[in-house]
């Protein structure tokens, strides 16, 4: 299983005193060397976090994979075809929101899905929507020729006792569906040390998009220690 680290809130901290540091393509380069597999990054469109900037140098200064998170946002949009990351993945955004609140609601952005996407895929670049575990989602994720999703966990994050071990389970028999089709499974949002090790098992999920938790427990164990942590959970 793949590790995917994303370093927005290393930016978090630097934006809120306007200075130069910390940088997250330090992170970035950290998180590498401590055998993360890609890095996350998510710009939004209010800028809250991630700049331009950071975007531009962390997909050329530094070895791993980019995975660009972005809403259906056609501005955004033009951002990543210059970009060329790895991936993108498609999210909802909301501006009052302190974070990503759940999955994309795929039907309403249908329309907008279906103009944006041939411009991604005839770049090489692979597209994943980030979707609540929904079976009803993954029949019009291969409508779009969608090949990758990556569910959301912020439920499971938050759940305890008996919600917690429905919430895996259903997680777990969509994850068995959306793999009949095909599509590469990801999954990622809230994720602790605990909350990991009781879904890591989950036959065909292949990666762990990570962030707010590596960095927050970095600020104690340091971001090397943290990365290598997780990394050995996953295995």
């Amino acid at each position: 299983m793949k590790l995917g680290v994303n370093i927005d809130h290393v930016a978090t901290l630097r934006q809120a005193r306007g200075t130069s540091y910390p940088d997250p393509l330090d992170a970035a380069i950290i998180c590498a060397r401590a055998g993360a597999d890609n890095i996350t990054a998510h710009l939004r469109e209010d800028r809250r976090h991630i700049q331009d900037d950071d975007i531009y140098r962390i997909k050329n200064l530094q070895s791993l994979p980019l995975n660009l998170e972005m809403a259906n946002s056609e501005s955004i949009l033009q951002i990543a075809l210059e970009v060329s990351p790895s991936e993108v993945c498609i999210v909802p955004e909301k501006r009052q929101e302190l974070t990503t609140e759940g999955g994309l609601n795929i039907k309403y952005n249908f329309n907008f899905l279906k103009e944006m996407l041939p411009n991604l895929y005839k770049n090489n670049i692979e597209v994943s929507l980030f979707l609540d575990p929904d079976i009803q989602n993954i029949g019009v994720c291969k409508e779009l020729g969608i090949n990758a999703v990556e569910f959301h966990t912020g439920e499971i994050a938050n759940a305890f006792g008996e919600e917690e071990k429905f919430l895996i389970n259903k997680l777990k028999n969509v994850i068995e569906y959306t793999a009949t089709l095909g599509i590469s499974i990801r999954a990622g949002h809230g994720l602790n040390f605990d909350k990991t090790k009781k879904i890591i098992n989950i036959k065909y999920l292949e990666e762990l998009n990570i962030g707010h938790f590596i960095i927050g427990e970095s600020i104690f164990y340091g971001l090397s220690e943290v990365v290598k942590k997780m990394k050995k959970i996953i295995g």
